[in-house]
């Protein structure tokens, strides 16, 4: 017996070590062949339960350390945030309830307390996490992100309690009256920029408050430092923007009526920012959005059409089913063509292949320089009073540059930018939107370097005008006229199911843009948004 032991654990350590047993095929079966099989697939109900609550009962109890255990962070950015909870944030009692799970996805509500100086107030609010397999060997874990811990945190972002480094402000629109979340719940970005930028120069006093502090990764997305709870109140400093409290009021509401909608409505003879709102909160896609603009960009390549004689408005032009460029195949909407049409009609219907046709006559730089000389965009120049992207029109070449000419490819804008190009072609001349009058604190506005011809300004007047009364915007702009203009747009993104709509417009002293992220085609999307504007502006 003795024997037979040794000898099967001389045959064991040879299975165990050596290079591998013979089958009966006469193939070798190697170790990496006997290595167990890593889980795959969703994690079971009981495994998102056990997991979360041993993520959530060790922050609970302030192990910081066994909590990150429970993730799969390996940058220790977990163990950090949770030491940081009750060391730099001081909340303390924390009691945290986990709601109903759906899938992998367990929200919960969390209840503490805020101590400073002598100073408590309760905190309560709640979050969310998700169970994940991890990569290497299928263990189930909560899936590590900043915004675990609080939904306004992203990754990099710390909880501090302390005083205020930036004091308070009161944010008031162009009548003195106060621009509160409570009345205006799409403003939270905007009031939290505001306050960063003019908070010490409106001359408000700090107070103690819990924020969030925004790290690098933050910082370079121009997000604001974010109070979540007021200790004890500074003295804020008045802060004087040009917002309507009508417009902005009609803003929201509408865009309530369509999720992942944003909208700007601005007056083009001073540049004046009207209303800005947004459905989602959380970021401020109307000043700090960078998408595909699709056909609403076609009304700064017609100016560049028409400058260089390429296009006129009731001349003959070509929109056959596809157009060729740059090895690119590119078509129409539903490959519709247009027969003997005018450059007018093409326009007002959104044909591509109008527009990609005359891609062999212009530059690579052609509609680069267009975007910025006449319409002011894209330089990183704007003075708006809060954070803002100006706009992006890159030089391309070959299928990207014709893609370009139709506002894709590289091109990039938000409702901010477009409403800025409705503005130009109605006035006539680029002013630089603005937020908060330059006034306040002697910035210099950016400006354009050349401005339209008036042959060119009166022919691009009259394809958008001829589109809101008789083209793809004519169902949104109903009523509007005649001293209007629109153009509608849609862009293909990939990846989602819809593309994203657009819609740009003016009217008398007023002009607007909108989108309705994965909405389909503009008209019908951000168009009744925009037009809604345009009509309470009067």
């Amino acid at each position: 017996m003795i024997a037979v032991v040794v000898g099967g654990a001389g045959l064991a350590g040879y299975a165990l070590y050596g290079g591998g047993a013979a089958a009966e095929d006469g193939s070798a079966t190697t170790l990496a062949d006997q290595k167990p099989k890593v889980p795959t697939g969703p994690v079971s109900a009981a495994q998102v339960k056990a997991v979360s609550t041993q993520f959530l009962t060790a922050w609970r109890t302030g192990k910081a350390a066994q909590a990150a255990a429970a993730t799969n962070d390996t940058t220790k950015a977990a163990t950090t945030l949770l030491t940081g909870y009750t060391k730099d944030a001081h909340i303390t009692g924390v009691t945290i309830t986990p709601g109903t799970a759906t899938g992998a996805k367990v929200p919960f509500t969390v209840k503490g307390t805020v101590t400073y100086g002598g100073t408590s107030k309760p905190l309560t609010y709640e979050s969310a996490l998700t169970v994940v397999r991890r990569t290497s060997d299928g263990k189930p874990l909560v899936d590590w992100h900043a915004s675990v811990i609080h939904p306004d945190l992203a990754d990099g972002d710390k909880l501090l309690t302390g005083e205020a480094g930036v004091p308070p402000i009161k944010a008031v629109d162009r009548d003195g009256g106060e621009l509160t979340l409570k009345k205006y719940p799409s403003l939270g970005t905007i009031l939290d920029s505001l306050r960063e930028k003019y908070g010490e120069k409106a001359g408000g006093k700090a107070g103690i408050e819990l924020q969030v502090v925004r790290g690098t990764a933050s910082k370079a997305a121009k997000s604001a430092d974010k109070t979540l709870l007021e200790l004890s109140k500074g003295t804020p400093g008045v802060v004087k923007t040009t917002l309507s409290p009508s417009l902005q009021a009609a803003a929201e509401a509408e865009v309530l009526k369509k999720a992942k909608s944003s909208v700007v409505l601005i007056r083009p003879s001073t540049g004046e920012v009207l209303a800005v709102a947004n459905q989602s909160h959380g970021f401020n896609t109307a000043f700090q959005g960078s998408l595909a603009p699709g056909s609403t960009l076609k009304v700064i390549t017609s100016s560049l059409l028409i400058e260089k004689g390429l296009a006129s408005a009731d001349k003959a032009h070509p929109c056959p089913k596809y157009s060729t460029y740059g090895g690119w195949k590119f078509q129409n909407d539903d490959e519709f063509e247009i027969k003997g049409g005018t450059f007018k009609a093409s326009f007002a219907r959104s044909c591509n292949t109008a527009f990609i046709s005359q891609a062999k006559e212009l530059d690579n730089d052609s509609l680069t320089k267009q975007a910025q000389q006449v319409f002011g965009l894209g330089m990183d120049n704007w003075a708006v009073g809060v954070s803002t992207f100006d706009g992006s029109v890159p030089v391309q070449s070959q299928a990207q540059m014709a893609a370009s000419l139709i506002g894709q490819g590289g091109v990039r804008m938000n409702p901010l930018n477009m409403a800025s190009v409705a503005a130009t072609v109605e006035s006539g001349v680029f002013r630089q939107p603005y937020l908060v009058s330059p006034e306040v604190d002697g910035r210099t506005l950016a400006t354009a370097s050349r401005t339209m011809s008036s042959a060119t300004l009166s022919q691009l007047r009259e394809l958008m005008q001829y589109t809101a009364a008789y083209g793809t915007a004519a169902e949104a702009m109903a009523g509007l006229g005649p001293d209007y203009g629109a153009k509608t747009g849609s862009a293909e993104v990939d990846g989602q199911e819809k593309p994203n709509g657009w819609f740009t417009a003016y009217r008398g002293d007023l002009a607007g843009a909108g989108v309705v992220v994965q909405g389909g085609h503009g008209g019908s999307t951000a168009g009744p948004i925009v037009a809604a504007l345009l009509k309470a502006g009067g």
